[in-house]
């Protein structure tokens, strides 16, 4: 089967070199069977893809351990959710994985266009085949990224997955992410179309819009996923650290973001041609940066794959995705000439416009202190990197203007706003807002004057979008006489494009309030405890009740029971764990390979809306050291002796036995006679409010993606006309 699947890549390679031939050779004037048959290629190359990730992926279901790298990435001791999912957790199986993505989101948007822009298709087909070939090329050619290489003799274990990723959002958060890089190839493919051919109008912004809103989408859950991975598995307390690899995943939902904005004045004013088409060329290139980064091994990041040979091509290929975007608009940009003006500061168009500006500033501000270490490393010899206080210092300012834009924006007339049409928009909705940051800066201090500014604008936002639901419902009810949740229903569901807009633009408000709310207000406690001790953090008292430990043949866990309570009263009883999975390093010994593989931690987590309680155990193995290095000699001196006997097999089985034996002895230490462990307890302030935010930026998106009919939408856009008209009168 591995040599099947090899051949698949080959053919598929092949078959897409053939695809950019036919592609460009159309469109140059070969005709129309040739731009056909371009098209046709990407169709085979996402069947044969299919069939060749179907290979690896029955490989892994089945425990082949022939294949390299199902050896190297699982084992029969893995869990069949994790041993599906453990594909893409390698080098190989993840580019695999990314040029399949790639080759099904191409085909599905060229089935969507393939009654239109035909000048445009064929170079956007080129583009996306030449990227499918350049994956393609290195799962064929580069030593450490082919996923069918096969052992010439199959191991009877492999050695397991990465426990880190033992995670169910870990195993998710991959696919997410990949899918939102390679739906953003497709706008980037079709800008390229669209100056390649002198098409750059509006149409192609159209045609483009849905797979920019679905990449965007995607990333933004992936972002998510893996910010929920690191707060409830890495152990360190927090869901964000500004590593590099979680910054680059989010450059490109950035300029995706902006360019979703400034994509509605391209298509209602003919205004911002350049400004859309280099958001759309930059967001792609920065989704290839994220990829590169990943497997480069230039940057240190727990999320990376570490050195290989594929991170310079990598290089070369995002440095020539560079170079042919800005050559293409510089050729082009006689063409890219705004077919308006804008009249007024005080507009949609120039909130959006001033919204842009601060997401690209944003986003270049997040790529500076990312790429800081190199650049410093190239200037001064000497690599220094910006923690977490440098980003939070420059980031912060943007996040606050962004969230209050958030609200004036989709609100304020097209064109030129009108004084009274300003009071009657953002009157009340000022109102609250500014209500509410006069409460809570009553309640707080001035230390915290960036939380409370936060909160302030985010109700601004949240009155905003409320205050513009309100009023499109009276103004149904009042034409159909719908009941009020039919008329909300109504409204939605007939300019899903719209709403789902407010929509995300609360979930972004409720985010950042939870981001800001943890950040300003948790509070830490590090401590060492004997059973029976206990801890206080914030208001919570903590009572270490007893240890727990747990062998098996995957891991050894040591952990503890906790006694939480809150103003005198019984508040939860948790468990945390810190398990130690064996290595496969034979120097730390028979006995203590097993006390010093990868570790995890799981978290005791008490999650509400109000507030999290969070801790994690740090157990002290030394007290355990001596005999783990008595138990190795010993074992090891056995084992010698066992190999000299008439059956040394049925003697080593019985070492092995003894082992096991040995090492639950061990681990029961801790609960026979236990010593003191370290703990880490947190009280984090509305940590849950980012998860709620982000579900319900989803699910604003996911609104605004799903098609609605164009007689209900004219009628949906009348009907929200005419509600603020009405509502301007009262």
């Amino acid at each position: 089967m591995a040599l099947l699947g090899r051949a698949l890549l080959i053919l598929a390679l092949a078959t897409a070199l053939y695809g950019v031939g036919a592609s460009v050779y159309g469109a140059r004037g070969g005709g129309v069977r040739w731009v056909a048959s371009g098209r046709r290629a990407v169709f085979v190359l996402a069947g044969l893809l299919i069939a060749a990730f179907a290979i690896l992926e029955a490989a892994f279901l089945r425990s082949d351990f022939s294949f390299d790298l199902v050896a190297s990435y699982s084992s029969t001791t893995t869990p069949t959710f994790y041993r599906a999912t453990a594909v893409w957790s390698s080098q190989a199986g993840s580019l695999l994985l990314w040029v399949m993505l790639l080759s099904i989101w191409s085909s599905l948007a060229l089935l969507a266009v393939r009654h239109k822009l035909r000048d445009v298709q064929p170079w956007a087909t080129a583009v996306l085949l030449l990227l499918a070939s350049f994956f393609l090329g290195l799962l064929v050619i580069a030593p450490d990224a082919r996923p069918f290489v096969q052992l010439a003799q199959a191991p009877v274990e492999g050695n397991g997955l990465n426990p880190l990723l033992r995670h169910p959002a870990m195993m998710i958060h991959p696919p997410m992410l990949y899918s939102g890089y390679t739906l953003s190839a497709v706008p980037f493919a079709f800008a390229l179309g669209a100056l390649a051919s002198r098409r750059v109008g509006g149409e192609w912004l159209k045609a483009v819009r849905r797979f920019a809103l679905a990449g965007w989408l995607f990333l933004g859950v992936g972002i998510l996923l893996g910010a929920r991975w690191s707060y409830t598995e890495l152990g360190w307390g927090g869901y964000w650290g500004w590593d590099a690899v979680e910054n680059a995943s989010l450059l490109p939902w950035l300029t995706g973001t902006a360019f979703l904005h400034s994509a509605m004045i391209g298509e209602r004013r003919g205004m911002l041609k350049v400004w859309n088409v280099a958001l759309v060329l930059g967001t792609g290139v920065l989704a290839v940066l994220g990829t590169f980064l990943v497997r480069s091994g230039i940057i240190d990041s727990i999320h990376a794959f570490g050195a290989s040979t594929v991170g310079g091509p990598f290089l070369v290929l995002v440095a020539t995705m560079t170079a042919v975007s800005v050559g293409l608009v510089i050729w082009r940009r006689d063409l890219l000439r705004s077919e308006h003006t804008l009249d007024s500061l005080v507009s949609r168009e120039a909130i959006f416009l001033l919204q842009n500006v601060l997401l690209v500033g944003l986003a270049f501000t997040i790529a500076l202190g990312t790429f800081f270490p190199l650049l410093s490393e190239a200037l001064t010899g000497t690599r220094r990197s910006l923690g977490p206080p440098w980003f939070d210092d420059y980031t912060v300012p943007f996040a606050l203007v962004l969230v209050l834009l958030t609200g004036v924006g989709p609100l304020i007339a097209w064109r030129r706003a009108t004084p009274r049409n300003l009071a009657a928009t953002f009157a009340r909705p000022a109102l609250v807002g500014v209500a509410l940051l006069a409460v809570l800066a009553a309640l707080g201090s001035a230390h915290h004057l960036r939380a409370w500014l936060m909160f302030g604008f985010a109700g601004f936002v949240a009155a905003c979008v409320g205050q513009e639901l309100v009023r499109g419902v009276g103004a149904r009810r009042a034409m159909t006489g719908e009941p009020a949740p039919r008329a909300l229903v109504s409204l939605v569901s007939r300019n899903r494009r719209r709403y789902g807009g407010y929509l995300a633009h609360v979930g972004v408000a409720v985010l950042l309030v939870g981001v800001a709310a943890s950040s300003s207000f948790k509070h830490t406690t590090d401590v060492s405890l004997k059973p029976g001790g206990t801890a206080r953090v914030a208001d919570y008292t903590i009572r270490y009740v007893r240890p727990t430990t747990d062998f098996s043949s995957e891991k050894i866990s040591f952990g503890a029971v906790l006694d939480v309570s809150r103003g005198g009263r019984h508040f939860a009883t948790l468990k945390t764990t810190r398990g130690y999975y064996p290595s496969k390093d034979p120097s730390l010994g028979v006995i203590g390979r097993f006390f010093g593989g990868e570790p995890t931690s799981e978290v005791a987590l008490k999650s509400s809306a109000r507030r999290d309680f969070w801790a994690v155990i740090a157990p002290n193995l030394i007290p355990l050291r001596a005999q783990i290095d008595e138990g190795n000699r010993r074992f090891l001196k056995a084992m010698r002796a066992a190999g000299t006997t008439p059956d040394p097999r049925a003697q080593l089985g019985r070492l092995f036995a003894l082992r096991d034996a040995a090492i639950r002895g061990l681990a029961e230490r801790w609960v026979r006679a236990p010593w003191a462990a370290d703990f880490r307890f947190i009280s984090s302030p509305m940590v849950a409010w980012i998860w709620i935010g982000g579900i319900i930026v989803a699910g604003g998106g996911l609104t605004a993606l799903w098609p609605a009919p164009q007689a209900s939408r004219r009628r949906a856009l009348y009907l929200a006309r005419v509600g603020r008209e009405v509502a301007e009168r009262v």
